[in-house]
């Protein structure tokens, strides 16, 4: 007997003043689809995006996705350093319902144990109506790596990945259920927000 799993539509969003002119190939959004579609056993669609460094676009954008489309999440790649063209987290914000702080503090720890300029990044998340907004790192390997987390030489986890937080907050904020895969990333609820599995 087979399950049945909630369909999820999710955003992802790569920011970048070169990759979105054509200057280089944008390497985000197939890091983004990639990883989700091997974490998640939901079905996905997904909308994609690649718009330039602009605040107000990035705004735009995050709006168009939670409001008119209807993503449950939206992940976006690029925009969150130091460098005056870096306007990601203050798109984000800008739309925001309420700061969701821990997924930024954790995706730092993370990077830190790499690069010790990881402190230079400003990822933010963010809750707007029903949906859960994250502000990645540009890197594809950065990417997988705040997302799963960190796995010593045996597969056991070191440091937990954001992204095992992510399904109970979408729970939590109205979203639906979402179930992960796991060997890639095991999300983690209360027993009591544990759904049994259904038949399909």
């Amino acid at each position: 007997m087979s399950e049945t799993f909630d369909p999820v539509r999710i955003g992802i969003v790569s920011v970048s003043d070169r990759a979105s002119s054509g200057v280089y190939e944008d390497k985000g959004l197939p890091a983004l689809r990639d990883w989700l579609t091997r974490a998640l056993k939901n079905p996905v669609t997904f909308e994609a995006r690649l718009i330039p460094d602009e605040k107000e676009r990035i705004s735009a954008a995050l709006v168009d996705l939670v409001d008119q489309v209807g993503c449950h999440l939206v992940l976006t790649t690029g925009g969150t350093g130091p460098a005056r063209r870096d306007v990601t987290p203050e798109a984000t914000l800008a739309v925001a319902d309420k700061e969701m702080p821990g997924f930024g503090e954790q995706m730092r720890q993370i990077s830190l144990r790499f690069v010790p300029t990881a402190i230079l990044s400003r990822q933010v998340a963010v809750v707007r109506g029903e949906s859960l907004v994250i502000n990645l790192p540009g890197q594809p390997k950065s990417i997988q790596e705040t997302l799963e987390g960190l796995k010593d030489e045996s597969g056991k986890s070191v440091v937990a990945g954001i992204f095992a937080a992510v399904p109970y907050c979408i729970d939590l904020i109205g979203g639906p259920y979402l179930e992960t895969h796991d060997e890639v990333c095991k999300a983690f609820r209360p027993k009591s927000a544990v759904r049994p599995p259904r038949a399909a």
